[in-house]
């Protein structure tokens, strides 16, 4: 899916009167199946940028194109379909607690599916084997038939990104997909998400607390800094002074538990240690 943003201006719903705009006068173009991470101290604006792509949040000012198409033009009925085609992952996935695992994770298909099949799948799962699969590359095939309730933070946070192998969506949004992972399953949990959108032609664009790890694995960094484009560059040109300076007051952002020198990735693309919170 392509996406154009120009001059889009946002403001979060529960922000305060006269509180500035998350979001301010942002500019960006991303190609069909291009792989992109937003980096960002706290507050720089990614929650709502990925708010903003999924047609959850209507912009204050400022135009948004999706394949050509402006959401907020498109009658009720014609932006129910586009949003059908997007799937956004908050950090928090949204997993009723009594749902089984497999209920939960082949609730991606809803938008593909009528009424009488999406009420169905909620108490005899279509696909098991789908379920399964999914789950499987995450490395957690054996809560299939687990209560969502009984999972870790972790597990539950997993359990929504597989989810998005078996939407039926061009455009993948992820917000701080690793925040409740260890280094090994964040590991995976991006290797897989990567694999999976570049399998499937799909667009990515994920935020990350991770910076080490997006470097490391996304050919492209956007940086914002109070709602606004720091810089949109490859990841071999993310400099450690230009990271120091998206990062100005926030060094403990950057650096994660234990302080460490700065990556300079253009030196070396070895990828550094990882830091999850």
């Amino acid at each position: 899916m392509r996406i154009e943003l120009r001059g889009i201006s946002a403001r979060h719903p529960a922000a305060r009167d006269g509180a500035a705009p998350a979001l301010r006068d942002l500019n960006l173009q991303i190609g069909a199946g291009e792989q992109l991470a937003v980096i960002g101290p706290s507050g720089a604006g990614k929650t709502t940028l990925l708010q903003v792509l999924a047609c959850a949040l209507r912009p204050s000012a400022g135009q948004l194109e999706l394949d050509g198409q402006q959401p907020w033009l498109l009658s009720r009925a014609h932006l129910q379909r586009l949003r059908g085609r997007l799937f956004l992952a908050p950090q928090v996935p949204p997993l009723p607690p009594r749902q089984r695992v497999v209920t939960s994770v082949l609730a991606g298909r809803l938008p593909a599916m009528g009424l009488l099949a999406s009420v169905r799948s909620l108490f005899y799962p279509s696909d098991i084997p789908a379920a399964w699969d999914a789950l499987e590359r995450f490395d957690l095939s054996e809560k299939l038939f687990e209560r969502v309730d009984r999972l870790s933070g972790g597990e539950r946070q997993r359990v929504g990104l597989a989810r998005a192998l078996l939407a039926p969506a061009q455009l993948w949004m992820v917000d701080e997909p690793l925040s409740a992972l260890d280094p090994a399953r964040a590991r995976l949990a991006m290797a897989t998400l990567l694999d999976g959108a570049r399998e499937r032609g799909v667009t990515l664009v994920a935020t990350l607390h991770q910076v080490d790890v997006a470097l490391a694995h996304f050919p492209r960094i956007i940086g914002l800094r109070d709602g606004a484009l720091a810089f949109d560059l490859p990841a071999a040109e993310v400099t450690r002074e230009r990271l120091a300076r998206l990062y100005d007051q926030h060094e403990h952002e950057l650096r994660g538990d234990a302080p460490q020198p700065l990556p300079d990735v253009a030196a070396s693309p070895q990828p550094v240690v990882m830091h999850c919170r």
